[in-house]
């Protein structure tokens, strides 16, 4: 078993998004392993989702000491995610396998991550404008926000991100975390990405079961980007648990839109060009939005609440004085 240190390099970069916006490993891991590293896809695919059930828990740790977890979200996404990506693991022996099955999975996960992507944004600008704060919401803190968890939607999402992880190890972080930011509003950015983290630990499990039994596992491949990965993906998450959550979601949104670019084909150059271009336009946007927020009217205070006092009067301004 040999130990390479690009791909140690590799696995920190992956092991550092991952904890820090809780985006599927295999977004980022199985298209940098099969474009930069040039590993067999099969091969790619099994020791990616391996690796991630190591990786996955050093992030999850920290958001559950941060309480920045609903358990009772990640409950019913495992019911649907675990049955389905052992399975997932599982159907990949049997389905075909060629450049034409391939092509058309990586143009569909491309769409949708450029999707998402692009909902990520919709939401931090609405955001923005409703709490009339310039990040869209505070500092994450721990709490655990009252929601409705609505069951059959959840377990279906669930199911859905499980089989894609099985099949595929792509896409389950970056769809789980937007169709969840449509589901439950209420969730700060820090708590979606800790309920994601914490739900793919028993999710990737399963998957990882199915492709150590089934798929192309290699063990050598896989420790060199675990060497990588858990260190990054445990400081990735102390990061993403105390950062403001409009920072978050800008650098998860520019990560899905330059994976979803590259999963439909796009250049290198393309991919960089358009980051830098999405940074750019995105601070721009930022600050057109941020000038609208200083000309809206002052939010009304919640009925009972007492407004702050106002602050001390200029020390030269001798009118207020008695």
């Amino acid at each position: 078993m040999s130990i390479d240190l690009p791909l140690i390099l590799g696995g920190l970069v992956v092991g550092f998004v991952v904890g820090l916006t809780g985006m599927g490993g295999g977004a980022l891991m199985t298209p940098m392993l099969i474009f930069v590293f040039r590993v067999d896809p099969l091969t790619a695919v099994s020791s990616d989702v391996v690796a991630s059930l190591f990786m996955k828990p050093a992030g999850a740790i920290v958001h559950l000491r941060r309480r920045t977890v609903n358990l009772q979200l990640v409950l019913w996404l495992c019911i649907g995610s675990v049955p389905a990506a052992f399975s997932g693991a599982l159907l990949i022996r049997y389905l075909p396998l060629g450049d034409g099955f391939d092509e058309t999975l990586k143009q569909v996960l491309g769409v949708a991550l450029l999707v998402a992507s692009a909902g990520l944004v919709v939401r931090a600008v609405l955001g923005m404008l409703q709490r009339r704060t310039a990040l869209g919401e505070g500092p994450a803190v721990p709490s655990s926000p009252d929601v409705v968890v609505r069951r059959v939607p959840t377990l279906i999402l669930g199911a859905v991100a499980g089989l894609m992880v099985g099949l595929t190890s792509v896409g389950a972080g970056s769809i789980i975390i937007v169709v969840l930011l449509l589901l439950y509003p209420a969730l700060k950015a820090s708590q979606l990405v800790g309920t994601d983290l914490v739900q793919a630990v028993p999710l990737v499990a399963a998957a990882s079961l199915g492709h150590v039994l089934y798929g192309d596992f290699e063990l050598g491949l896989t420790t060199s980007l675990l060497i990588g990965a858990v260190p990054g993906a445990w400081f990735g998450a102390h990061v993403s648990s105390r950062a403001p959550g409009g920072i978050i979601r800008r650098a998860l949104a520019i990560l899905l839109l330059a994976s979803g670019l590259k999963l439909l084909g796009a250049s290198l150059g393309v991919v960089v060009a358009a980051a830098v271009g999405a940074l750019v336009l995105g601070n721009l946007l930022w600050i057109v939005v941020r000038e609208r927020i200083k000309r809206l009217p002052p939010k009304p205070l919640p009925l009972g609440t007492v407004a702050a006092p106002d602050p001390d009067p200029d020390p030269k301004d001798t009118t207020t004085r008695s």
